[in-house]
């Protein structure tokens, strides 16, 4: 197999008129003159590392070739979530559910015994499991667009990998966020019966004297930031811990992978970057990968356009999503973004 070439090509456009927005133009003139000038493949990319993965996926049996075609024929005929969430919830509880199984066997187990490498190796196997349909869809999408497959099958199982990818919440079962120095500042009023009180005189109030201040945790402080906020955006008795790994983790996770917006947070400012369609559409598209999960949270921010709007606010908020994205991409580049 010969070696793939990758061509990049300006608009024609752009020496027949002037642009609209001269600073604009130079952004994108300067991304693009980096791939213009120095844009190559490194290796020769192996078309057949498709195959490969694919064998290396349908081998564990976690789902079938029916459940393959129907959530392609979901996706293609814009059927209802409800539709999709048959297929791929079953598939991914069961995936979790053996995580769970495989996890509590390891913590039962003796220390260094062979049942407790056993199971911590069915839960890195069940991990690799979603890397492995994450580089799927990451490989598939580039080859897709330089190697004439012919082959429907390879794209029915980019469209599985990418809705049953997000629904597997290792995340959710290893806690990301550490809770335990945390404290929870907000409240809900809700109208139950009057209370009785008993006014007197109680202890008087002890002042902090010298050397007894504490210098704040920085991320402490922003976690307590987006409690406080999200207590007023979403109804019902909903778990603190719930809500913030919610926002702060699941759906600020999905939206920082987007790389329509770390580019958009790149070329605008923050204010610009709030106006996005594309912000959105794929909060909208977050929210939905979501529902099974977050099923109370979710509905809510699908079915309001106030609550929609209100974590839209968080986001950009005390969740800090547009300075994360431009962090992201400093991490690309290996140094400052300009803006």
């Amino acid at each position: 197999m010969g070696a793939l070439a990758l061509f990049i090509m300006a608009p024609f456009s752009w020496k027949k008129e002037p642009p609209r927005n001269p600073g604009r133009f130079k952004e994108i003139l300067k991304a693009f003159r980096t791939y213009y000038e120095t844009a190559e493949l490194e290796n020769v990319t192996d078309p057949n590392l498709i195959f490969d993965l694919r064998v290396k996926l349908d081998t564990q049996d976690w789902y079938t070739e029916d459940d393959v075609n129907a959530v392609a024929r979901l996706v293609h005929e814009g059927g209802k979530q409800s539709a999709l969430d048959k297929i791929l919830v079953p598939i991914a509880s069961n995936i979790l559910s053996r995580y769970r199984e495989a996890k509590r066997r390891f913590q039962e187990a003796e220390a260094s015994s062979a049942s407790q490498a056993a199971a911590k190796d069915e839960m890195e196997s069940l991990q690799l499991f979603k890397k492995d349909m994450g580089s799927y869809v990451r490989l598939y999408g580039f080859l897709s667009q330089i190697f004439p497959y012919g082959n429907t099958a390879l794209e029915k199982r980019a469209l599985l990998y990418r809705l049953l990818e997000r629904l597997l919440t290792f995340d959710r079962e290893i806690e990301s966020v550490d809770l335990s120095a945390l404290e929870l500042t907000h409240h809900t009023l809700k109208s139950l019966q009057p209370p009785k009180m008993s006014l007197g005189y109680g202890a008087p109030l002890k002042p902090s004297g010298p050397g007894e201040g504490m210098v704040r945790d920085r991320h402490k402080e922003t976690l307590e930031a987006i409690l406080r906020a999200i207590n007023e955006v979403f109804a019902g008795e909903i778990d603190p811990k719930d809500q913030l790994v919610y926002v702060n983790d699941v759906i600020k996770g999905k939206l920082l992978d987007c790389e329509i917006l770390v580019q958009q947070a790149i070329a605008n400012t923050k204010e610009q970057f709030a106006a996005s369609p594309d912000l959105d559409r794929l909060l909208k598209d977050a929210i939905l990968d979501a529902l099974s999960s977050f099923t109370d949270m979710s509905k809510q921010a699908l079915e309001s356009a106030q609550v929609f709007e209100d974590l839209k606010s968080v986001l950009l908020g005390p969740a800090s999503l547009y300075e994360a994205l431009r962090g992201r991409a400093e991490q690309q580049t290996g140094g400052d973004v300009e803006g």
